[in-house]
């Protein structure tokens, strides 16, 4: 009898928990999809719309991992006939791919060394003697590590700890504000790092290869730092003070930490060979992204050539073995995404999709170049909280906006930038951004956390990219 309940309760289990029931409206709706979307379209459009709307669902939900969603949505293309076994794996044959490879495993050779721990004593080291001063050295040293390592996800989860080992050692509360202040704070550092540094995130480099697929022409990292710089430095002095509005600290003792952050400084004592030699790698590496325009090097390319320098022997910092350590979820997610978007072109199901925009009201809409701006950041804003990873909203949203750009007459790579530019910033749910996933996931913050910082800092920068826009980018000749 026990036998018996053991199995039927272990039953209820696998099919009651919440993830099967996410699971299961998932898998219904992309039944759904399939078999009722209406029969003049063509069964690969069908598909292709019905495995993308699954994916995002998955995605957002998380049900099942990451990584198997990305895995599930290739089967499944092939599987129904949707495309052909090229098209659904070339995703993975772009440059996008092999930038974000490189970009995890540089973090691993930075975090071999003790470069990271050296900036991060320094700064607390000099600002750790009150809230306010740590809260700003930590925001700031975010904003450095976007220099030399890419993705978001990366940056969150070496600065993590740090910030644990802090409110640790002054002793700050679950519930505390400091805790809080210095959590969200951390989050929304990760998520505005990548605004102007363009290996710094993945829905950038994303952008680029899409406006390449579709006009055969993109930016340059530096054209992508001059444009963005303006949003990026008003949004370091704006969103902290957001996140201390919110989250005015307590007055705790920080004579502790400061103590330990200069005899932690004091240990590591000179720069080691390995630390001097990463960061002359580091610097090569930012030089040859920042002169794209005049050796016309991918950025791709540095950084692979960062990996090797990082990795070889005597020459290096760190073992080949080590520096392999990736992430496979997150390149099987950005393959996966880059493939659909492949798909959903070559599939025409793309028309489809931004037939949905072309009423006339949004055309009307659109060819007024200064009310297109607008619309788009805000569409942008609010596209992201549906769909809420970046990867996939940047491969969904982009080509439709391209081809509404075209169709209307206005310059399609700023409508692209502006866009890119304004998904990166996910406040108000935790699964909008890494960074926010990484912060929840220590257990010591909740979304109702996020909700009243993330809907100012939302309505804040979206007035402040739309400002830069009016102004900076007039000045530079990049919107008329």
């Amino acid at each position: 009898m026990k036998r018996k309940t053991s199995w039927l309760q272990a039953v209820k289990k696998l099919l009651f928990t919440k993830r099967a029931i996410t699971f299961t409206i998932a898998t219904l709706l992309f039944l759904a999809l399939l078999y009722f979307i209406p029969g003049h379209v063509d069964w690969n459009a069908r598909v292709a719309i019905s495995v993308m709307a699954y994916g995002l669902l998955l995605w957002a939900m998380e049900p099942i991992p990451l990584g198997m969603t990305s895995v599930l949505t290739l089967v499944l293309l092939l599987f129904l006939n949707g495309t052909t076994i090229d098209t659904a794996l070339s995703g993975f044959a772009s440059s996008a791919v092999f930038l974000i490879i490189a970009g995890m495993m540089i973090a691993k050779a930075v975090n071999a060394t003790s470069l990271m721990e050296r900036v991060t004593y320094a700064i607390l080291a000099k600002w750790g003697k009150s809230p306010k001063g740590i809260f700003a050295g930590m925001f700031l040293l975010m904003q450095v590590q976007a220099f030399f390592i890419p993705a978001t996800a990366v940056r969150a989860q070496l600065i993590t700890p740090v910030v644990l080992s802090i409110l640790r050692v002054v002793g700050a509360g679950r519930e505390s504000n400091f805790s809080k202040l210095m959590l969200i704070g951390t989050a929304f550092a990760g998520n505005i790092s990548g605004t102007a540094i363009l290996t710094a995130a993945i829905g950038n480099i994303l952008t680029i290869e899409i406006l390449q697929s579709y006009l055969g022409t993109s930016l340059s990292y530096l054209d992508w730092f001059i444009y963005a710089l303006p949003i990026w430095l008003l949004l370091i002095i704006t969103i902290p003070i957001i996140v201390w509005f919110c989250y005015p600290p307590e007055d705790y003792s920080f004579s502790d930490l400061q103590k330990e952050m200069k005899e932690k400084q004091t240990a590591l004592g000179k720069f080691s060979n390995k630390e001097i030699k990463c960061l002359l790698i580091l610097t090569l590496t930012v030089i040859l992204w920042m002169t794209q325009a005049l050796h016309g090097y991918h950025p791709t390319i540095p950084a692979l050539l960062a990996v090797v320098l990082l990795a070889f022997p005597r020459i290096g910092v760190v073992k080949w073995n080590k520096i392999i350590d990736v992430n496979f979820d997150m390149v099987l997610l950005i393959g996966s995404t880059l493939s659909l978007g492949f798909v959903l072109i070559e599939t025409g199901a793309i028309d489809l999709l931004a037939g949905l925009f072309t009423a006339d009201i949004v055309q009307q809409a659109f060819s007024n170049p200064w009310l297109a701006l607008c619309l788009v950041v805000i569409l942008s804003q609010i596209y992201h909280l549906g769909v809420t990873n970046v990867s996939t909203a940047v491969v969904t949203l982009m080509p439709v906006l391209i081809g509404l750009s075209l169709q209307v007459g206005i310059d399609p790579i700023v409508i692209a930038f502006a866009s890119s530019v304004t998904m990166l910033f996910g406040y108000i749910l935790v699964v909008e951004t890494m960074p926010n996933v990484v912060i929840h996931g220590t257990g010591l913050i909740k979304q109702r956390d996020f909700y009243l910082p993330g809907i100012i800092a939302t309505v804040v920068t979206t007035f402040i990219t739309l400002l830069v826009a009016f102004t900076w980018w007039r000045w530079l000749g990049f919107w008329p």
